[in-house]
């Protein structure tokens, strides 16, 4: 049975459903960074005014062709059903999520997944200022450090700014941000204090917030 959004839909939504299909189509079609391992991964076209933001596609997304596929989105979408109460199914349902980087970048020299660099981030910029104009979104969720750092224009420790909600000035919009710890299973970060705790403030703030007011499925 499809889920559906019924608490978050908005004027225009239909419009900015089909606009998001045909970026789609021209982003799936990217060549423009060698060093990237294809295939392209991006969710759905889902007209929300929640935008979630990660770093890049890690070596098994482009097999299932969604972002957050593997263990790192097993984790993060186990935060969101813990404090939200919603499933995976309804939150990619309810939330766009993109990233910094759409392509794997490879992996590091020293191990772990390789950093975008400028030029990548700079030419996946392009498809993020698009998808802005489309969406007109009102909260960012920024996820990983690279992400906050794009959206915010800060380089700022996590324990700074995870558990806070901040107002950035992105692609032309204002929007709340609300930055969250990479879920890596690479980084003990969030599993650890002072981590654990800023997380679920993090967290608490996302289900009070407005923008993600509908999210929560209907009481049958």
């Amino acid at each position: 049975m499809p889920v559906t959004t019924s608490g978050l839909e908005r004027p225009g939504d239909e419009r900015r459903k089909r606009a998001l299909r045909l970026l789609h189509r021209e982003l799936d079609a990217c060549v423009l960074c060698p060093k990237m391992i294809r295939p392209v991964v991006h969710g759905g076209a889902v007209p929300s005014r929640v935008i979630l933001l990660g770093q890049a596609p890690g070596p098994r997304e482009g097999t299932f062709g969604k972002p957050f596929a593997w263990t790192a989105g097993k984790t993060m979408f186990g935060w969101f059903e813990r404090e939200l109460g919603v499933d995976e199914e309804r939150f990619r349902a309810s939330v766009y999520i993109a990233a910094v980087a759409r392509c794997f970048p490879g992996k590091a020299s020293g191990g772990g997944d390789r950093k975008p660099d400028p030029g990548e981030i700079g030419r996946c910029e392009t498809w993020l200022t698009r998808e802005v104009a489309i969406l007109e979104p009102e909260l960012v969720i920024a996820v990983g450090t690279l992400a906050i750092e794009r959206v915010t224009g800060m380089k700022s420790p996590l324990a700074n700014i995870v558990g806070t909600t901040l107002r950035a000035r992105w692609h032309g919009r204002d929007v709340d941000v609300i930055p969250l710890p990479h879920p890596s299973g690479a980084s003990p970060w969030h599993r650890i204090e002072p981590g654990k705790t800023l997380l679920g403030k993090g967290l608490k703030l996302l289900a009070r917030h407005p923008s993600l007011a509908g999210i929560r499925a209907p009481a049958s």
